[in-house]
């Protein structure tokens, strides 16, 4: 029997197997490495994160996403977007250095079995293990307007269905939502010849501002300080402190998770959208019916007007919506029986990420509304990865009625050394780091 079986190969899945592999715990890890960003982002599309906030975690922190790009000669600057591929090349280099082999398996069942778990694949085998982690990523939970869901895919589609986007030139294209992902493949849209629009349920869009730099003086790091979803402190208090998020009330912890941080796009993609792309603003859409080749929409504002729009296909950039009833591998059983965060569909878990079915952790989108917006960003990564692994360590104690390994002192130095190292490329010189950094 395993210590650990890890379900999914993202940057959660692949952090936290090597954290649970420098400890030590036998596992396997089951999973497409960087499967969203590797079959599901357009070609062409930038990451919104600075690089420093954008590492998976290995205890020791040897394997970050600049040196990755220093080894390879890909300039690495503050402010300056790479590539999303660069990211993904950079997400396979760390699963094959930090974790044992990843198999790349499809995972049909969870289900209790043996006083613990067993993972079964497609192949056909069953895996049995003590404890589980779920880091599937967001792709189950892909949040699709009502009005769409009786069209054909020819016609209507999600942002997470499309990695080449030049199939859509020389046709009339109309991209739903207000954030990065919709108004970065409605400017892709643009740039490779298709005619392309924003229809948006807000007023207006919003633009992030320009990072300020990492080197400046303290009064001006104290009234915006940097945070991995961005300055200010709103941001700063998302990205760092997401153990005290999970001791807000349930209610506030839920509209948190799903208004937190507002949608914009980023500042550096505003002189390539705004002359190639017109936006409907203040619409939401009531209806979506097939005509022909294409589609009607009908449009409401909110004084209660309507209007038609047609379109030859829609594209839904709205984004994940967290959800337990999505999880089909996941037994019914245990699903039913899962406590969650309040009205939402979301487990509710521990400070250390397990869920209310003893050895049954939880990592990624699903875990937002107890920890707040850092964990729907890979900067969660790393907060998550360290916390989970102590769960999973007391939890195999309260199984095997022992000790379970740790590392030695030495190592322990070594991992300290290298997150007070990652604190230092974060935050501005001379400012206290807080005690739960989470570099994305």
């Amino acid at each position: 029997m395993y210590d650990l079986v890890v379900v999914g190969a993202g940057p959660y899945g692949l952090s936290i197997a090597a954290h649970a592999a420098a400890a030590g715990l036998s596992l396997r890890i089951l999973g497409r490495p960087m499967a969203l960003w590797r079959d599901h982002m357009p070609d062409g599309m930038l990451l919104k994160s600075e690089a420093w906030a954008a590492h998976l975690s290995d205890p020791a922190g040897e394997h970050t996403l600049a040196d990755y790009c220093t080894a390879r000669d890909i300039p690495v600057r503050h402010g300056v977007p790479l590539p999303v591929r660069t990211f993904t090349a950079y997400g396979r280099w760390f699963g094959e250095r930090t974790v044992p082999q990843v198999e790349e398996v499809t995972v049909i069942s969870v289900h209790p079995a043996g006083g613990g778990f067993g993972v079964t694949t497609d192949g056909g085998e069953t895996i049995a293990a003590r404890t589980v982690v779920l880091a599937v990523g967001v792709l189950p939970f892909v949040n699709r307007p009502m009005p769409l869901h009786g069209l054909p895919p020819a016609l209507a589609s999600h942002s997470s269905d499309h990695r080449a986007l030049s199939r859509f030139a020389g046709r009339d294209v109309t991209v739903l939502g207000s954030g990065q992902s919709a108004l970065e493949t409605a400017t892709l849209l643009a740039e490779q010849g298709a005619t392309a629009r924003i229809v948006a349920r807000a007023g207006r869009l919003r633009w992030d501002a320009p990072p300020q730099p990492l080197d400046r003086g303290r009064l001006r790091a104290l009234r915006d300080p940097h945070g991995g979803l961005g300055t200010g402190w709103a941001n700063w208090a998302w990205s760092e402190t997401p153990w005290a998020v999970r001791r807000l009330p349930a209610t506030t912890r839920v509209r948190i998770a799903e208004t937190a941080p507002i949608p914009a796009g980023a500042w550096w993609l505003r002189d390539r959208f705004e002359p190639a792309v017109p936006v409907v603003p203040g619409h939401r859409i009531a209806a979506a019916d097939a005509r022909g080749d294409g589609v009607r929409l009908a449009l409401v504002r909110g004084d209660g007007t309507v209007r038609s729009l047609e379109t030859e296909h829609v594209v839904a950039a709205t984004g994940f919506t967290p959800d337990l009833g999505r999880v089909r591998l996941l037994d019914a059983r245990v699903r039913g029986a899962l406590r969650t965060v309040g009205a939402s569909r979301a487990p509710e878990l521990s400070g250390c990420f397990e869920s209310s079915w003893p050895g049954l952790f939880f990592a990624g989108l699903l875990t937002a509304p107890s920890f707040g917006p850092s964990m729907r960003f890979v900067y969660g990564a790393h907060f998550t990865a360290g916390r989970l692994l102590r769960g999973v360590q007391r939890r195999l104690v309260d199984r095997r009625g022992g000790a379970v390994h740790r590392p030695p002192a030495d190592d322990i130095r070594v991992a300290a050394g290298a997150a007070a190292r990652r604190t230092a490329t974060v935050l501005p010189p001379r400012r206290r780091a807080p005690r739960s950094r989470t570099p994305q």
